[in-house]
């Protein structure tokens, strides 16, 4: 049976491997790896989202 899902993986793809049983994505890393990235985000201003979203452009005033 391995060959022939081998062979079909080879033809057809494979299975995406980010789902767990609910459909949710889960990406299987590490606690720590996560963690780290998480705190990253908290820590470098350069790796938080909303530094780049626009938002900074659009408040600016008019000129007349």
């Amino acid at each position: 049976m391995g060959v022939l899902k081998a062979i079909g993986d080879f033809f057809l793809g494979k299975d995406p491997d980010i789902f767990d049983e609910k459909g949710r994505v889960s990406h299987k890393l590490p606690k720590k790896k996560w963690e780290a990235w998480h705190n990253r985000t908290k820590t470098d201003p350069s790796y938080n989202w909303r530094n780049h979203t626009g938002i900074t452009g659009a408040t600016s005033k008019k000129k007349n």
